[in-house]
């Protein structure tokens, strides 16, 4: 095959670079997986907070010269150029996964995962890109798990002596010089550990950085090539007041215009899975529009840049402190006679717990019919484990209830399945769980059908949902629970909201919006 230099020089430190590249192009992709694949945000989120709660160390890393330390796996030859002096014109057995080559990504994830087997740790079998391995503290005899964070090749280690753990790593991978130490940046946001008023340390996550930037340009982009739109001097939310994109009949964007709409929404998308969760639900909206927007759309989207350039500020806490539950709101009852002997499904093969249990928790809302254009409701939820603040959602929901109660149910059935899978995730990664997840809603119809095994319901088309919860709670995987709805946080994901209540429920997830 074809391989050739690329020269490049690096803008931070203006050191040139040059690398040797293959032309995978020529050879048929492999039948398996090509990628490398990366450690989920929300193992992220779980790890950071499970690393402050067993008052842990977080470490990070960078891979030095990451494909070609991997051999490779496929069988290709080159023939050398005149680069290679006296040998050019000979055939050259390629040994290395070059970067170019199809598998190179997929042989080299393969080979970090040998190196930590070798280490031992073992792939989480809920997520394989998180490693972990059962330690104990010298110093008090703490059990817990250590683990390791696999992005391509960024490395986050969790250890009680992580600079250790990637010494070891080094023999095997070298690392960068100067990449071992605290994490910075990680995947566009600024991860800092941080002593919080109630005296705990929690790791927080900003992406104020990123939001900056692709604020900028986005401000230069509009001034160069859309001299017809730009960004509002003053936005003090990210919809203008009483904006509905379903109602928009405005002009439909020429392709270049469209592009660049759809290429805003992915870098806003991005944004909120670095924790910008106060424009989730507006960018939803905007995202059911991508396939033909309109002008009205992208002056809503470039709006949203003006708020996030007026409040690029903000941070994510994965707070480990245990909250306060009001067991009473949450009362248990004998479902034995409606759902038989039932019981939740705990993996066998998952790993003996260690360390600090944790609590689950969760809040969710729905929107009946908010949708003008086809009456769908909206789902939201967010996900909490102690404190922290780990998973959510806002999106229309893929059938029309004729109901709120129906459309609260599916809602319901939506964050308990969520729930159901951040248990087993947390199980496979050795995390103690104190109980059932509680949940809170604030449709007090919808909460007595779930606490009640007496209650029956008739109405066919909402039965799935309805049994699916009730069936949660009485094999005691899920408790709900009442909440008004001014202190639901979930309120945020299913309606856009404007004034004091917007504001009291983005304080209530986010720091450092309002300061």
């Amino acid at each position: 095959m074809k391989c050739h230099l690329i020269f490049d020089i690096k803008m931070e430190d203006f050191r040139r670079k040059a690398r040797f590249v293959a032309g995978g192009h020529m050879t048929s992709a492999p039948a398996t997986m090509t990628y490398a694949s990366v450690v989920s945000r929300e193992t992220v989120r779980l790890a950071l907070t499970i690393a402050a709660l067993n008052a842990l160390e977080v470490k990070a890393a960078d891979i030095e010269n990451a494909y070609i330390t991997a051999p490779i796996t496929e069988k290709v030859w080159c023939i050398l150029g005149q680069e290679f002096g006296e040998q050019a014109g000979r055939k050259a057995i390629i040994v290395r996964a070059l970067y170019g080559l199809k598998s190179a990504g997929a042989a080299f994830r393969k080979h970090l995962a040998d190196c930590m087997r070798h280490m031992g740790y073992k792939p989480c079998l809920a997520d394989p890109d998180l490693c972990m391995q059962p330690k104990t503290r010298p110093d008090d005899g703490f059990k817990y798990y250590s683990y390791m964070l696999i992005y391509v090749d960024d490395v986050l280690a969790i250890d009680h002596d992580s600079d250790s753990v990637l010494l070891r790593l080094d023999k095997y991978f070298k690392l960068k010089q100067g990449s071992v130490g605290d994490p910075d940046m990680y995947l566009g946001a600024k991860l800092r550990l941080s002593t919080l008023p109630n005296g705990v340390n929690a790791w927080g996550m900003s992406p104020s950085k990123y939001v900056q930037e692709a604020v900028r340009n986005c401000e230069d982009h509009v001034k160069t090539n859309l001299e017809k739109f730009s960004l509002p001097k003053h936005a003090e939310n990210p919809f203008a007041m009483g904006y509905e994109p379903e109602l928009d009949t405005s002009r439909p964007l020429d392709p270049e215009e469209a592009s660049y709409y759809q290429s805003i929404i992915g870098i806003m998308r991005w944004m909120t899975e670095l924790g910008r969760i106060d424009i989730a639900t507006e960018l939803s909206l905007l995202s059911s529009h991508l396939a033909y927007p309109r002008e009205g759309h992208l002056e809503a989207a470039l709006h949203i840049m003006a708020y996030l350039r007026q409040k690029h500020n903000s941070r994510l806490i994965f707070d480990p402190a245990y909250p306060y539950t009001n067991t009473s709101n949450f009362p248990e009852h004998e479902w034995k006679d409606f759902y038989g002997d039932v019981n939740e499904a705990i993996p066998t093969n998952a790993p003996k717990p260690l360390g600090k249990e944790v609590d689950v928790r969760a809040m969710v809302d729905s929107d009946h019919a908010g949708d003008k254009e086809t009456r769908r409701s909206r789902t939201g939820f967010m996900i909490f484990v102690n404190m922290a603040l780990i998973g959510w959602l806002s999106k229309k929901q893929p059938t029309i209830e004729t109901s709120v109660f129906g459309a609260e149910f599916v809602a319901l059935k939506n964050v308990m399945e969520s729930l159901r899978a951040l248990r087993y995730k947390l199980r496979m990664m050795g995390v103690p769980i104190s109980g059932p997840s509680f949940i809170y809603g604030d449709n007090m119809s919808v909460i007595h059908n779930t606490q009640r095994p007496e209650s029956t319901l008739k109405k066919k088309s909402n039965s799935i949902c309805y049994h699916a919860v009730r069936e949660s709670v009485a094999m005691g995987e899920s408790r709900t629970g009442h909440i008004s709805t001014h202190f639901n946080l979930a309120d945020l994901l299913t309606k856009v909201l404007y004034g004091a209540k917007r504001r009291g429920l983005v304080s209530g997830v986010l720091w450092d919006v309002f300061d």
